[in-house]
């Protein structure tokens, strides 16, 4: 069935305007052989996956390959270079959000244990060259891999060596959304700064804080455009997508080369369906964007002692402070953004932002992430409310020092 596209597109962003909120996370993890100290190929991967069957997840397959799993709204997926991903249901706190997490680390890590692999999680691969990087069967990454670097210098190290941590969020209605998405946008360079944790290259320090986010700054479809911290509308984003490039075509099971054509440019032919538009939205890879909810991108992997605290900081003041934070971000200049996100990866909270360092503004949003979170009063079975998960936030910014600053300390 014909569709209109424009039509379509907003009435799908419209569909996302929800009274209950819920949060979704999706994290990422690099896998290695115990032995040799190399990444782990497909048929480990393809191990691990099938192991993990006996938990109760449902195998994902492309033609005759696994390819994922999934169970109970959660599905594990394989990213380029074989980084395995958790993608979350939807939860209503984040005492959940660190369950689910919790529960798949620990049949992960009976699974690894058993085929002698070991898991990492941080931005970016700190041993392995790209070239020794292994891939994995899945059919649209044959084609990305050949058009992602026409337009961005790191493409490829963005789809076989970064990990990063995924934020969805909801809105409840499109003025909500406007205000979410502008404080998400503003936030960029103090979520790279924040949470900074890819600081090695090839054995050796990188240069940088967050080398992931370097590389995601120079990545084919990704960045954070200009009018972003403009004030958004669905209509806005949905003319921003109907006339951003296709990454591929899909057509009759086949992802085919997209010859410079938008989404606009395929409009007349039948087969062009509302789940073409939702894919097209998938491979927009800038630092957040729209489905029918906001995902919030920019967040390098991390171990589990900072595992939910991305999550909580954030939930915190997009769904219990939003107008204060709005209230503080409002009258920062959008100039002055964009310089501290292009520098945000190497200075880390040093950056400055309307003449103040992000360690500055990082302490008096942990506060109302905090306030925030208190305000949910969401409990766990020891009586704790979600601010538990913020003594990771807590702990760099009274050290004034990232994970990634530590590892380096580490490393000399």
């Amino acid at each position: 069935m014909k569709i209109n596209l424009k039509d379509d597109l907003i009435n799908y962003f419209e569909s996302g305007c929800k009274k209950n909120l819920s949060i979704g996370v999706e994290n990422e993890k690099f896998l290695f052989d115990l032995k040799s100290n190399k990444r782990a190929n497909y048929e480990q991967i393809k191990n691990i996956l099938i192991y993990l069957k006996k938990f109760g997840w449902i195998e994902i397959n492309e033609n005759s390959n696994i390819i994922g799993l999934s169970k109970n709204g959660q599905s594990i997926t394989l990213e380029p270079g074989n980084q395995i991903e958790l993608a979350g249901a939807l939860c209503k706190n984040i005492h959940e959000v660190c369950s689910e997490s919790f529960t798949f680390q620990e049949q992960l890590n009976e699974a690894v244990e058993k085929y002698s692999l070991k898991t990492l999680s941080v931005g970016y691969d700190p041993i392995t060259d790209l070239n020794d990087v292994p891939n994995n069967p899945k059919k649209r990454y044959n084609i990305m891999t050949e058009e992602m670097p026409k337009n961005g210098e790191l493409s490829l190290h963005m789809m076989y060596q970064t990990c990063g941590t995924q934020i969805n969020l909801d809105y409840s209605s499109e003025s909500d959304f406007k205000k979410k998405f502008k404080v998400i946008s503003f936030l960029t360079p103090l979520t790279i700064a924040l949470f900074a944790n890819s600081a090695l290259k090839n054995n050796k320090p990188s240069g940088f804080l967050s080398y992931r986010s370097k590389v995601w700054q120079s990545t084919s479809r990704g960045g954070l455009p200009k009018f972003f911290l403009e004030d958004m509308t669905f209509e806005k984003y949905c003319d921003f997508a109907l006339n951003f490039p296709l990454l591929f075509i899909y057509k009759n099971n086949k992802y085919l080369p997209p010859n410079g054509k938008r989404l606009l440019d395929i409009a007349n032919e039948d087969t062009t369906n509302l789940d073409d538009l939702k894919l097209h939205l998938s491979t927009i890879f800038t630092e957040l964007r729209l489905k029918s909810y906001i995902e919030l991108r920019s967040i390098d992997a991390c171990e589990w002692d900072c595992h939910c605290a991305a999550p909580a900081f954030f939930t915190g003041i997009i769904y219990e402070n939003l107008d204060e934070i709005y209230d503080l971000i409002k009258n920062w200049k959008i100039n002055d953004i964009l310089n501290a996100y292009s520098g945000s990866h190497t200075k880390g909270l040093k950056t400055e932002i309307d003449s103040k360092s992000i360690l500055y503004w990082s302490k008096i949003i942990l506060k109302m992430a905090k306030d925030g979170l208190k305000k949910r009063n969401f409990l766990n079975k020891k009586g704790n409310d979600e601010t538990v998960y913020l003594k990771n936030v807590e702990h760099i910014l009274i050290n004034g020092r990232t994970k990634a600053e530590d590892a380096l300390k580490n490393y000399k």
